[in-house]
């Protein structure tokens, strides 16, 4: 049985200030988001469109309102409700953590609706230009999730060689942020 590498959260602490792993994953799903955006604008079907580096741009900014948005209005009206109706000046403590993935996805998917309106282009386009440009970001944010000790997965057999002693948990699980990355 392998054992969680029992990462601290917290990549870099200045003591006024750190920075989580969580936040660098977010910074490299963006990124990749605008290289592998800027990659397929040479692909001839997608040149033919017209697709810019521009657009790129503009859609990272709309993307990155969306999911931050989304996935704290999906942690607060999916996950804790009750909870942020009592502290609502919590609400937008995001530091604090709790993002859904959920919440996220709509948030994005609302977001680039509304550039896609916004540049008169035909929204299904604008999904089939980003839809390939997810899974890598996604997979960060899963890898986020392990290194946060976050998202466990079922119970395991000890004798799965992959199965993990996760932290604070008394029985082996599956490693699922690993498996969704």
């Amino acid at each position: 049985m392998l054992e969680h590498p029992n990462f601290n959260p917290v990549a870099l602490d200045l003591g006024f200030f750190k920075i989580h792993w969580y936040g660098i994953m977010y910074l490299v799903a963006f990124a990749q988001f605008v290289l592998l955006g800027r990659l397929r604008l040479r692909l001839p079907h997608v040149a033919r469109l017209g697709w810019t580096a521009e657009h790129i741009d503009d859609m990272l900014f709309y993307g990155v309102l969306g999911v931050v948005l989304g996935g704290r209005l999906g942690e607060v009206l999916f996950y804790n409700l009750s909870y942020y109706l009592h502290n609502p000046l919590e609400i937008v403590m995001i530091w604090k953590g709790g993002m859904s993935f959920h919440g996220g996805f709509l948030g994005v998917l609302v977001a680039m609706s509304l550039w896609a309106r916004k540049q008169a282009m035909p929204i299904a386009q604008v999904y089939d230009f980003i839809a390939p440009l997810v899974p890598l970001g996604y997979a960060a944010g899963r890898l986020g999730n392990f290194i946060n000790h976050e998202l466990p997965g079922r119970i395991a057999s000890a004798d799965l060689p992959w199965a993990m002693k996760w932290p604070g948990i008394a029985y082996p699980v599956h490693p699922s942020p690993i498996y969704q990355a």
